[in-house]
């Protein structure tokens, strides 16, 4: 069972603007990451389904997250099917994301309280995604579509609340874009975990791109 409400969980995407994204067969490493990620600020992440058994490392990476890491709200992302969400919703999952729209996602879903933010790619896609009960969009994939099509889909649809992730970077001058266009929040996955920094196991290094970034994001707001 989930342990934040699903407005818990938009209440605290929509605080930092930015949801760390990552997967790692390792359950150790996928420990280090996420404390790494919460002593820099972050406390909504996704892990994602991404390998063979992620469900396992999940299930034991959310319990010891709710004792270490109390505030860190833990997600499941790369769902594509009603029947995955469920086992990790199982599994504790606060909130599941996918990188398309499934309307059976949203009956389950839905039907335990939890938030589900789905993959869109059409202006259609994301009033479908509304109309079915999402509080959050997922615009992806984001180097793909753009921010010209985030501020396309706010113009006439202001009330939108869209997360982008794909292509999204720490740097400033990308990060500048994506809000300027009228994004809520960003999704970022290898740019924030570069190879050589996990490997050599610098998650200090982890912990100040988080923090370099969010200090990005909360400038940009203030503009």
């Amino acid at each position: 069972m989930a342990r934040f409400t699903r407005i818990q969980v938009c209440q605290a995407i929509a605080a930092t603007g930015m949801v760390p994204v990552f997967y790692n067969s390792d359950l150790e490493i996928s420990k280090q990451v996420v404390k790494a990620c919460y002593e820099g600020g972050v406390r909504a992440f996704e892990f994602t389904n991404r390998g063979d058994f992620a469900h396992e490392i999940f299930g034991e990476l959310n319990k010891w997250a709710a004792k270490e890491c109390p505030e860190m709200i833990l997600g499941i992302g790369s769902i594509v099917d009603a029947g995955t969400a469920s086992l990790f919703l199982q599994l504790g999952a606060n909130f599941v994301v996918g990188p398309l729209l499934n309307p059976d996602i949203f009956k389950v879903c839905n039907r335990r309280q939890v938030a589900y933010v789905p993959g869109c790619g059409s202006v259609s896609e994301v009033g479908y995604a509304q109309e079915l009960g999402a509080e959050i969009v997922k615009v992806f994939p984001g180097d793909v579509v753009g921010p010209a099509f985030v501020k396309g889909v706010k113009a006439p649809m202001p009330w939108t609340n869209i997360m982008v992730t794909g292509g999204v970077t720490p740097a400033e001058e990308n990060l500048s874009k994506w809000f300027s266009a009228g994004v809520g929040s960003v999704g970022m996955g290898s740019n924030l975990f570069p190879k050589e920094v996990v490997a050599a196991k610098d998650w200090g290094k982890i912990t100040q791109l988080c923090k370099d970034a969010l200090a990005i994001i909360a400038k940009l707001r203030n503009k």
